[in-house]
């Protein structure tokens, strides 16, 4: 080996250490945003095997996966001046690398305040029991709004779902009481139904016997068998309802000739 083919031996290993370093491995999730001279290049590369020639280039890796995002408790106030505390989590990925790259710093922590400030806002304009009965379109009219202000930078919302709603200890006893109220209403309307059709079954038997007077015979020796079953010594003995009224004829007589 001459002098003179050692420089080429060490160009040729720089170059081979320059290339090897330049190779970038890209997972089936990520992307490369590569900024060329300061410009970004108009396609993201990857995923597989990309160079990236430094210090010309430089790459910025973009997650395409699914992110959830936990929005912290915000203190809300409803239309209704009822003071809460809500909390949500928020479902996103990336759709556009390049925007997401180039025209937010961090879309992750801007989707948060967008979210934080959307959810105050949503929630401020609805009433206690709205929210707690229409859950599912709040969470898409929420979904709906930071989808709209996310999709400038490349961001897709794809679910808004309210995790939980923390309410004052003395609206929990008033909720309590509304419901313990609701439960007795119900109870007493039963209960007057029930009365309703026991006296409308009354009535209609009170015709049936009086079509049948025999019916009410056979209906006093009923109740006589069924007392003596239970083994009492109390004896009952059934008076026909035509002896009461003769009775009742003569001693209404006999006062009349006195």
């Amino acid at each position: 080996m001459t002098d003179g083919s050692l420089p080429v031996i060490v160009a040729i290993a720089i170059v081979v250490l320059y290339l090897l370093n330049s190779i970038k491995i890209l997972r089936e999730y990520e992307r490369g945003v590569i900024f060329r001279l300061g410009r970004a290049l108009p396609v993201p590369k990857g995923p597989g095997i990309i160079l990236v020639f430094r210090p010309f280039d430089q790459i910025v890796r973009i997650s395409l996966r699914q992110e959830v995002l936990e929005v912290p408790p915000q203190d809300v106030i409803t239309r209704d001046n009822v003071t809460i505390k809500v909390n949500a989590v928020v479902t996103l990925y990336v759709v556009n690398p390049n925007d997401a790259a180039i025209k937010v710093a961090n879309y992750v922590y801007q989707t948060s305040q967008f979210a934080q400030t959307t959810l105050r806002s949503v929630l401020g304009e609805v009433e206690l029991d709205e929210l707690l009965s229409h859950r599912d379109k709040l969470n898409l009219r929420i979904q709906t709004i930071i989808d709209q202000r996310t999709e400038p930078f490349g961001v897709k919302v794809t679910s808004v779902e309210v995790k939980q709603v923390d309410l004052p200890e003395q609206m929990l006893r008033a909720m309590a009481k509304q419901a313990e109220a609701e439960r007795e209403k119900r109870s007493k309307i039963i209960n007057a139904e029930g009365e309703f059709n026991a006296a409308q079954k009354l009535v209609d038997a009170a015709k049936l016997l009086a079509e049948q007077p025999i019916t009410l015979q056979l209906r006093y020796l009923q109740t006589l068998t069924d007392i003596g079953v239970e083994k009492n010594t109390t004896i009952v003995f059934p008076l026909p309802m035509e002896l009461v009224t003769m009775l009742n004829k003569m001693t209404t007589g006999m006062k009349v000739k006195e």
